[in-house]
């Protein structure tokens, strides 16, 4: 029998209120908190949006949730508190510290950082809520994407772990087990590989960034859903893999810093869909079609 949860998410913006919509869809009651009123209050929009799309009846998930813009108040009650604020260590460590304080000494703590390592999220709070801290890292949007990797550090206690991955497994999520708590756990290594070669290719003048993400679309990311990378190496052979790998290795972009064509278009405020122009050029009409486009592909995914 699935377990009745008193759920607080800790931020209401891109992340927190797709993350608020799966719990109260599953039938947990969910405070959603956040220090913009604007964003709380735009939360309940954005989540009936959501539920319209995926053809769920909207008012019985929207009185589960329920908005506080007090912190301490939000989480006295909560069996599980997911810190979805943004991405700046300072912050979530404020965060936590305050969230430890006014949350019940048996709720759970989760962080739902990209990158951050959790031990680090962590560094400043006592034992006892050093061990009741675990990273839970959803995908965007979270109300679509099954994964959401459950992150352990040398603190959090097995038993949290478990029930962890047990809740967000009931909530038919696919969750998975990061036992070393590394830089970007699993998924966002394997991205950003992609992409800083993906950039070095555009920055080197081998194709433009158009070609980039038709070469990936039309061919292995058509095979991605069905057949993972480990899976494809050992379709193809380890030996012919590693051929590959003694010819195309030492040629592959190493860099331990962003790239310097990302830092200047930066520079010159070129930051992607939001600004018009980042690797690639966008009207207001293209970004909205990328991104519901993205959504329909998605609840189709979900469905089949």
């Amino acid at each position: 029998m699935q377990r009745n949860l008193k759920v607080a998410v800790v931020g209401a913006g891109l992340m927190g209120h797709g993350i608020a919509q799966v719990f109260a869809t599953a039938g947990h009651e969910t405070t959603l908190t956040d220090t913009s009123k604007d964003v709380l209050k735009a939360a309940r929009g954005y989540i009936k949006h959501n539920l319209e799309q995926m053809k769920i009846e909207s008012d019985v998930v929207l009185e589960r949730i329920h908005l506080c813009g007090d912190l301490a108040e939000a989480v006295s009650n909560a069996n599980l508190v997911i810190e979805a604020a943004s991405e700046r260590i300072e912050l979530k460590q404020q965060l936590f510290k305050r969230i430890a304080d006014a949350a019940p000494q048996s709720a759970i703590l989760a962080s739902n950082t990209s990158v951050i390592p959790i031990t680090k999220i962590g560094e400043h709070l006592e034992n006892q809520a050093r061990f009741r801290l675990v990273g839970t890292h959803w995908w965007n949007p979270p109300h679509l994407v099954p994964l959401v990797e459950v992150v352990a550090t040398n603190y959090t206690a097995d038993s949290v772990f478990d029930e962890t991955f047990e809740i967000l497994r009931e909530l038919g999520k696919t969750p998975v087990k990061v036992y070393k708590d590394v830089p970007g756990f699993i998924g966002n290594r394997l991205q950003h590989a992609m992409w800083r070669e993906a950039i070095s290719l555009v920055e080197r003048g081998v194709c433009d960034a158009e070609t980039i993400d038709t070469v990936v679309k039309q061919s292995f990311g058509m095979r991605l859903p069905v057949l993972g990378p480990m899976e494809n190496a050992d379709l193809v052979g380890l030996e012919l893999a590693c051929a590959v790998h003694q010819i195309i290795f030492p040629d592959l972009d190493c860099g331990k810093e962003p790239s310097p064509m990302l830092v200047d278009l930066l520079e010159k405020g070129h930051a992607g869909m939001r600004t018009g122009k980042g690797l690639r050029e966008w009207t207001a009409d293209q970004a909205e079609e990328v991104c519901r486009r993205l959504a329909l592909h998605l609840i189709a995914a979900g469905d089949s």
